[in-house]
């Protein structure tokens, strides 16, 4: 049986304000062409298909036209997807029941009936070929009482305990399926979290959120039965403890220009003879991103090296040389004039230390992170040493529960949201 996992697609992203649909397109239209190649039996999505809980028309275009190509024109028989922690559960569940006519399963939400998270792939003459504990991501309130009163480290560990708890029960309940039709078929399992050790990236959103965090979760959570864990939430490709069947599969597309020189890739898993071949497949990159520091000599150097190669990427310049660049927007919009580069976004360091040293309320929202902001409320209101560590915890809980929340969040926040 061949397997293909993947994760964090987030269809409807932008990128300051700049639409993606002609990546996740062409990505989805690659998706697809693999998915032949490779004679795929089982397409596994484990969270984050879209970027918002209300994804627009568009995206939901691309979604539902790709799992009819995948039906129509594959030989993919399975489609496993699991909510992520930007999906809206229920709105991934809606149409569970159309999408299972054409062998689609969607997992959404937490059951209370944990066989309705055990999905048994059977082949073509009816026989059980795969087992799939698909675990959808495990929101806080879905698992943990709330208890008043309770210190950190009680909600650390019931948090903890919950997860694992869950993972148990959903495990057991595949093995016994099993069991019961008598056949020696893998155990997949998926999910949609943050282990301990996770490798994240700088601007990626995840970082920010999981400082100091509860949301960490060990290896020895996932029961030793498993004989693949699809994974995603960290976007960067990264087994679990170093153990070659735990894996995220990263996001396909680059969130952001700090994942720009990372090589994304798909995960191949073949079971057979008894064996678990795992391969790892890059995927193409269909906009390319590119981080420009350094002073104007360095960055217009790159620039005119980047437009003789006749490149179109989409481009973020970080201005750090000693000298003031009043003009500097205008000189580089100059450079890129008559070529298919495009720039995104630029970031005057001398600009901005020059400004925060003289006068702090002059420091600009768009170089600070939300960690920042709530950081500067805490010193702005003289709130002594000994007390921050508890507000910045109950802080992180809360952005994360909005993340979490099934939802969408309000147009009006002052934050952009990125994919975690």
């Amino acid at each position: 049986m061949n397997v293909l996992h993947t994760s964090d697609w987030h269809l409807g992203h932008t990128l300051y304000g700049r639409s993606r649909y002609s990546e996740f397109s062409d990505f989805l239209d690659w998706l697809v062409t693999l998915m032949k190649q490779e004679r795929v039996d089982a397409l596994l999505v484990a969270g984050d298909l879209f970027d918002t809980t209300m994804p627009g028309n568009r995206a939901q275009e691309l979604y539902y036209g790709f799992l009819h190509r995948v039906a129509r024109s594959t030989p993919c028989r399975h489609v496993v997807i699991t909510s992520g922690n930007h999906d809206s559960a229920s709105f991934l569940d809606a149409p569970k029941a159309l999408l299972r006519a054409l062998d689609v399963h969607v997992i959404g939400s937490v059951n209370d009936n944990v066989s309705e998270e055990v999905v048994a792939l059977h082949d073509r003459q009816g026989g059980l070929e795969a087992v799939v504990c698909a675990v959808p991501h495990l929101r806080d309130r879905d698992i943990r009482s709330v208890v008043a009163g309770e210190s950190v480290d009680d909600k650390s560990r019931k948090l903890i305990e919950g997860i694992e708890l869950h993972y148990q029960k959903v495990c057991k309940a595949g093995e016994l399926l099993r069991q019961q039709e008598g056949a020696s078929v893998p155990m997949i399992a998926m999910g949609h979290l943050f282990t301990a050790g996770g490798i994240t990236t700088d601007g990626d959103g995840v970082r920010e959120l999981y400082i100091g965090s509860l949301a960490r979760v060990s290896r020895s959570i996932f029961p030793t039965g498993i004989d693949y864990l699809a994974l995603g939430h960290l976007h960067i490709p990264q087994r679990i403890g170093g153990e070659e069947h735990l894996r995220y599969s990263g996001s396909p597309l680059p969130m952001g220009f700090g994942e720009a020189r990372q090589q994304k890739q798909v995960l191949f898993v073949e079971f057979a003879d008894g064996e678990r071949r795992i391969r790892e497949i890059a995927v193409p990159r269909f906009q390319p991103l590119e981080r420009i520091s350094g002073d104007v000599d360095a960055i217009t150097s790159r620039m005119l090296q980047l437009k003789a190669e006749g490149s179109s990427a989409w481009l973020e310049i970080e201005y750090t040389g000693a000298e003031l660049a009043g003009n500097l927007g205008a000189l580089l919009e100059e450079a890129v004039e008559g070529t298919k580069l495009e720039i995104c976004r630029i970031k005057n360091r001398r600009t901005a230390a020059l400004a925060m040293q003289q006068l702090s309320e002059h420091e600009s929202l768009d170089e600070l992170g939300m960690l920042d902001v709530f950081e500067r409320c805490l010193t702005a209101a003289k709130v002594p040493d000994s007390q921050r560590s508890a507000l910045l915890q109950a802080y992180q809980e809360i952005v994360l529960s909005l993340h979490e929340n099934d939802e969408p969040l309000s147009t009006t926040t002052p934050f952009q949201r990125q994919p975690l």
